[in-house]
């Protein structure tokens, strides 16, 4: 015979409603929040993806989030900077997207499973109100960098590569992030931008772009026939094999733009690829000089060489 304290309760074993509860029916619950969530995320995270991600251009989705900005580069799909250009930016937005859905997800997740363990969740959200609110004011600069960034990506303002003019700083675009955009201007001096500063962008990549051409010449030659010459010179120079691939208009002769004592300022114009400005303008000026050379055009300085000479 075993001693009776050895001897086994059949009744220890049984489960309690307290004991079936916890083991079977809390556990189930929480596990059953943990799938779900990780199934929202995975269906939330594929539908950012589907309409965010750059798609082939003939069948890309008209949901698409960056429909307008694949409509307006439209022209240039067969550029590989502005496919990447859309590719970074829809690598940026969805990223943020998805981290935002993650955050909301696990919080729910968090809530549920504490509900479930018995905790009181109310004093938990207000204190994440309080916290949310200490953190806004405290953190308004960030926050304000944060949402400048997002409306500048949502609305295609600029990107890797477009040279830009926001201001303090001159230069092309390096990077760009939600809180600071970096450039680099033509000294090679490289500036960061907080988002939440930039009050205006002037973009000079996008688009299409004028190649201004002004040349001055001495104000005692006939103004006629040195537009005829500067004019003939640029519209042989445009077609020229290393700049007419872009040009996208036919150049434009606007005439005397500005008179002075000394000079006398010719200027015309030519829509050109957007970058492609300083370029074309730098070669049109060069052939617009050396036709006035060839013609007898006299320059300002021309001028003024012959009155100090004794």
């Amino acid at each position: 015979m075993f001693p009776s304290f050895l001897a086994l309760d059949p009744t220890a074993f049984e489960l309690t409603d307290t004991n079936r509860e916890w083991l079977i029916h809390k556990p189930i619950a929480i596990v059953s929040y943990v799938v779900v969530a990780v199934v929202l995320r995975y269906l939330l995270h594929r539908l950012i993806d589907r309409m965010t991600l750059p798609r082939d251009p003939e069948k890309r989705s008209s949901r698409s989030l960056l429909r307008p900005l694949q409509e307006r580069a439209s022209k240039n799909l067969g550029d590989p900077a502005a496919r990447e250009r859309r590719a970074q930016r829809a690598r940026t937005i969805g990223s943020v997207f998805k981290s935002g859905v993650s955050i909301v997800v696990l919080i729910w997740v968090v809530l549920q499973t504490l509900d479930e363990l018995g905790f009181n969740v109310a004093p938990f959200i207000a204190s994440a109100g309080i916290a949310g609110v200490a953190l806004g004011f405290g953190a308004q600069n960030l926050v304000r960098d944060f949402i400048s960034g997002m409306f500048m990506l949502l609305e295609d303002q600029y990107g890797v590569g477009d040279v830009v003019d926001v201001g303090d700083a001159i230069g092309t675009v390096e990077s760009v992030g939600l809180r600071v955009t970096t450039i680099r201007d033509i000294d090679g001096t490289l500036w960061y931008c907080r988002n939440g500063e930039i009050l205006r962008v002037g973009n000079m990549s996008q688009g299409h772009a004028v190649a201004v051409v002004d040349v001055p010449v001495a104000p005692t030659v006939n103004v006629d026939r040195a537009q005829r010459v500067a004019f003939d010179a640029v519209v042989t120079a445009v077609e020229a094999e290393e700049i007419a691939p872009h040009v996208l208009e036919a150049p434009e002769l606007l005439g005397v733009n500005a008179v002075t004592a000394g000079s006398v300022t010719l200027r015309m114009t030519v829509r050109v690829r957007a970058g492609k400005q300083w370029a074309v303008r730098r070669t049109l000026t060069g052939a617009v000089l050396e036709a006035f050379e060839q013609n007898g055009v006299e320059s300002p300085g021309h001028l003024l060489a012959t009155v100090a000479t004794p």
